[in-house]
C-alpha cells in the first residue's frame, strides 16, 4: 500500500501550457494583435490557478493479486503492471477497483506481480508520488478432470470400511445364497429362497410318497426345524483400500527442447511434465477418496513421505497443496531402496521416464506383490530446427518407448497424461480397472 502522502508536483504540461500562455500574450501585445493574446489568456489562467488536491491515493492489492483497490479523491490513477513471463501493460484508470487477470497454465508457486504507478489531481495538472506494490506469494493449485473409474487395490485390507474385497465374509455384496453351515448366523437367513425350497420339498415328499400320512402337516413341520434346510445370504467381506501415490519430481521438462539443458527458461504458458504429473495425481485422488480409498502420497525428490494415507476432504486438500508445492530439489538422485508402502496397497507411479530409476522402482513393487499403475507425464515435444537436438531427442524418445515396454513386460500397465493420450486416459484407466478386478477373482 502507498504511503498517505500531500507532497504532489505540478504536471510537466502545466508549465508548457502556462510557457505557451505567456509568450501568446507577449506577441499579441507587441504586434498588436488581441487575438492572439485572448489565446494566450486561457493558458495563463490555467497555469496560475491554484489546484487543491487533497491526500494521495491509497492503493491496496487483494491477497490473491486479482484485485487492486483504489481509494481516493483524484482525477485518474496511472498503473503499471509487472509479471514474470507475462507483457508489461501500462493502463489509465478511475479510482476504483481494477481487476487483474492472469492465465495460469502452470501450477506451484507462480512469479510476483508488481504494481506501480501514480495518481493525477486538478484536471490531471498534479501528480502524486510514485508508489510500488508487489504482491504476495502466489500459488496456483493443480485443477482436477473428471474420471469415471480409477483402479483401486484389489484385497482391501481390515475387517471394516467401504470397499469390497473378494473374500468372504461380513459385508453387504452378494456372493451366494448356500444351505445353512455351523459357520452362518440366523440373521443371515433368507427367508425367500428358504420358503421356496421347503416348498420344493413337500411337493417332491408328497408325489414320491405312497401314503397320505407322508403329506401331513406334521410331517411337513418337521422340514423346518431340520437346519440343512435353512439357506443363507453369503456375502463379500468389507475392507479398507489403500493407495499410495508416487510422484517423480526429480526433474521437470517441457515442451521447448531447449529448456531441458537450462538454455531458456520454462515458459509460463506452457504445462510442464510436473504440471502434468500434479493434475494426475490430484485426479485420480479425488476419484480414489471419492469411493473411500485411503490416499498417501510420496515424493522422490525430497525422498520423503509427504502425506501418510488418509480419506475426506480435507485431507484431499492437504493433498492437493502439497503436489503444488513439490519441485525439483538438486540434480536428479536415484533411490537406494523402494518407499515403504502399506501392505495390498495399489501404487501409482507419475513420472517421465526419462531414466532406468522408476522402471526399477515399478519393478520392485510388482515383485513384492503391489498393483502398479505408471503415467507417463512426459510432455509433446515440439520439433527443432538444432540438427543435435533432434536427434538427441530421437534417442531419448526410442528409450522412453523401450521403458514403457519393459514394464508392459512385467505386468505393469502405462497410462499417458500428456496430448492425445490423456484424453484417453479415462478409457485406458477403466480398463486396468476391469482386467485388475477379473485378476483379484471379482
Amino acid at each position: 500500500m502507498m504511503p498517505n502522502s500531500n507532497t504532489w508536483t505540478t504536471h510537466p504540461a502545466r508549465w508548457a501550457g502556462l510557457t505557451v500562455g505567456v509568450v501568446l500574450c507577449c506577441v499579441g501585445l507587441l504586434f498588436g494583435r488581441p487575438d492572439v493574446a485572448l489565446l494566450g489568456v486561457p493558458l495563463v489562467l490555467l497555469g496560475v490557478w491554484p489546484t487543491g488536491v487533497g491526500a494521495a491515493p491509497e492503493v491496496t492489492l487483494a491477497p490473491n493479486a486479482e484485485n487492486i483497490n483504489i481509494s481516493a479523491d483524484v482525477d485518474a490513477v496511472r498503473l503499471r503492471l509487472v509479471s514474470m513471463g507475462y507483457r508489461n501493460a501500462t493502463v489509465l484508470v478511475r479510482p476504483e477497483q481494477v481487476g487483474v487477470s492472469r492465465t495460469f497454465e502452470r501450477t506451484g508457486p507462480m512469479p510476483e506481480l508488481i504494481v506501480d504507478g501514480d495518481a493525477h489531481g486538478a484536471g490531471l495538472l498534479a501528480v502524486s508520488p510514485a508508489f510500488h506494490i508487489v504482491s504476495a506469494p502466489i500459488i496456483a493449485l493443480p485443477k482436477y478432470d473428471p474420471l469415471p473409474l480409477a483402479p483401486e487395490a484389489r484385497r482391501p485390507r481390515g475387517l471394516t470400511g467401504p470397499a469390497v474385497s473378494g473374500r468372504p465374509g461380513e459385508g453387504f455384496e452378494l456372493r451366494d445364497v448356500h444351505p445353512m453351515g455351523p459357520a452362518d448366523t440366523t440373521r443371515r437367513i433368507d427367508w425367500h429362497v428358504t420358503a421356496r425350497q421347503l416348498t420344493d420339498e413337500i411337493l417332491c415328499s408328497s408325489l414320491n410318497s405312497s401314503t397320505a400320512s407322508s403329506a401331513s402337516p406334521e410331517s411337513a413341520s418337521g422340514l423346518w426345524l431340520q437346519p440343512s434346510s435353512l439357506w443363507v445370504r453369503g456375502t463379500f467381506a468389507s475392507g479398507e483400500a489403500v493407495a499410495v501415490l508416487i510422484l517423480d519430481s526429480r526433474d521437470e521438462v517441457g515442451s521447448n527442447l531447449q529448456s531441458w539443458g537450462g538454455l531458456s527458461p520454462l515458459r509460463p504458458d506452457e504445462a510442464t511434465s510436473l504440471d502434468f504429473a500434479r493434475n494426475a495425481a490430484v485426479t485420480i485422488a479425488r476419484r480414489l477418496i471419492d469411493n473411500g480409498n485411503r490416499v498417501g502420497l510420496v515424493d522422490l525428490a525430497t525422498g520423503r513421505r509427504l502425506l501418510m494415507p488418509a480419506t475426506g476432504r480435507r485431507h484431499l486438500e492437504r493433498l492437493t497443496y502439497a503436489l503444488a508445492l513439490s519441485a525439483p530439489v538438486g540434480a536428479p538422485r536415484e533411490r537406494v531402496r523402494p518407499p515403504q508402502v502399506p501392505a495390498d496397497a495399489i501404487v501409482y507411479l507419475f513420472s517421465t521416464l526419462l531414466d532406468d530409476a522408476p522402471v526399477r522402482l515399478a519393478g520392485t513393487l510388482a515383485t513384492r506383490g503391489h498393483q502398479v499403475v505408471v503415467i507417463d507425464t512426459l510432455p509433446q515435444v515440439r520439433p527443432t530446427a538444432s540438427l543435435g537436438l533432434e536427434l538427441a531427442w530421437r534417442i531419448t524418445a526410442a528409450e522412453h518407448a523401450a521403458r514403457i515396454r519393459q514394464l508392459q513386460a512385467h505386468r505393469v500397465p502405462v497410462a499417458g497424461w500428456t496430448g492425445v493420450a490423456r484424453l484417453e486416459a479415462p478409457t485406458r484407466l477403466a480398463a486396468i480397472h476391469r482386467t485388475s478386478r477379473r485378476r483379484g477373482g471379482r
